[in-house]
């Protein structure tokens, strides 16, 4: 039996916080046929709205510490200002779009992160589960998933979870239900070769590639993580990964992960 084809587009912090790339981004999110999900960051918007809170940001290989007072914002930018705002958005652009976080409908399940090298990243979540069963009823339904980078433990704690973690563990939950497509859209062309020249995409990465890359310095910080979720949904049977800018969500230009 065919499966139907289901978009998932994962949009950085960096896209929500600019207003043209963000209205373009939404109005060709919409136009994408089909069934679809769009998984969001916002990690520049809880960074100021901490600051003016008074509340410092430390990060450590491009991953957001998490204590306490940090939890508290990153619920309110994730789960409520980021995640209304595109709903709403969203809906005047024609898409019945639901916000949901990882304790909705207890979509996905995670525990708190262990010391990692002897860093404590505080109320940081890794993925244990993600209910595709569920997501795939209410995308039956005619309904768009907007996730927003929190999950929970199951013992009523919420957990800041990176924003691709979750569109990766999204599309392997939904993989056996639909073809799915999973678009890491960001401001950059794709990955690049040389950070310096945007020009320089690299048009296929392949796990050897990764390997190389990551050995010789030319894929290093956030993007490594990306990759590496990049290549788990792979894995887990995502039938096509490609990271992209923003404005190219036709999945034709850009890094395709094989």
């Amino acid at each position: 039996m065919m499966k139907e084809r289901l978009t998932i587009v994962k949009v950085g912090g960096a896209v929500v916080e600019d207003e043209a790339q963000l209205s373009q981004l939404l109005k060709d999110f919409s136009a994408i046929p089909g069934k679809k999900v769009l998984v969001h960051g916002g990690g520049r918007k809880a960074t100021k709205v901490a600051e003016s809170l008074g509340i410092e940001s430390k990060m450590v290989n491009g991953r957001r510490i998490t204590d306490a007072d940090m939890l508290s914002v990153v619920t309110m930018v994730y789960g409520g200002l980021v995640n209304k705002n595109l709903v709403a958005r969203l809906q005047a652009n024609g898409v019945n779009a639901l916000g949901l976080t990882g304790a909705d409908m207890n979509v996905i399940r995670s525990h708190k992160r262990p010391l990692k090298d002897g860093i404590d990243f505080g109320f940081v979540g890794d993925v244990d589960s993600a209910d595709g069963q569920m997501l795939s009823k209410l995308i039956e339904e005619g309904i768009t998933p907007v996730m927003a980078p929190l999950t929970h433990d199951g013992q009523g704690h919420i957990l800041n979870t990176n924003a691709d973690t979750i569109a990766s563990e999204t599309a392997k939950a939904l993989a056996s239900f639909y073809d799915v497509t999973l678009i890491f859209s960001f401001e950059k062309k794709g990955v690049l070769r040389n950070p310096d020249d945007d020009d320089s995409v690299i048009p296929t990465i392949t796990r050897a590639d990764f390997i190389k890359y990551k050995a010789d310095g030319t894929i290093s910080g956030g993007m490594l993580p990306k990759i590496e979720n990049a290549l788990a949904a792979i894995d887990a049977g995502v039938k096509e990964v490609v990271i992209t800018l923003a404005t190219a969500l036709d999945g034709h230009s850009g890094t395709i992960i094989k």
